[in-house]
């Protein structure tokens, strides 16, 4: 029997039909278009949306720098998109946004 090096499996549970859902959606493209770009952002705001959203799916009771470690060990790239990494998902967004004015309005 051949084994397969290359082969990643992860448990998704339910996350990612969620996250399916709000690709077919378009909420990450929707929440972007009106919100617009911050300076110096690793993720935008609809990418960060739909991780809070996932991760309101499974970590509830959780406080907010531990945001992260929710997705560990999971695909993020897979879940959320390419380069996002568990990393870029931390307190330091949610703090920097609420204090951030450059906001686009539609």
């Amino acid at each position: 029997m051949e084994t397969n090096a290359d082969l990643q499996v992860y448990d998704l549970a339910h996350l990612g039909l969620v996250a399916g859902i709000m690709d077919r959606m378009k909420l990450v493209e929707t929440v972007d278009h009106q919100v617009g770009p911050r300076p110096n952002e690793k993720v935008s705001t609809g990418v960060a949306l739909k991780a809070a959203v996932l991760n309101a799916l499974g970590f509830v009771s959780s406080p907010l720098y531990l945001f992260g470690h929710f997705f560990q060990g999971k695909p993020t790239e897979l879940l959320l998109g390419p380069g996002v990494t568990p990393e870029f998902l931390n307190d330091d967004y949610w703090t920097t946004s609420s204090r951030s004015g450059s906001r686009r309005s539609s």
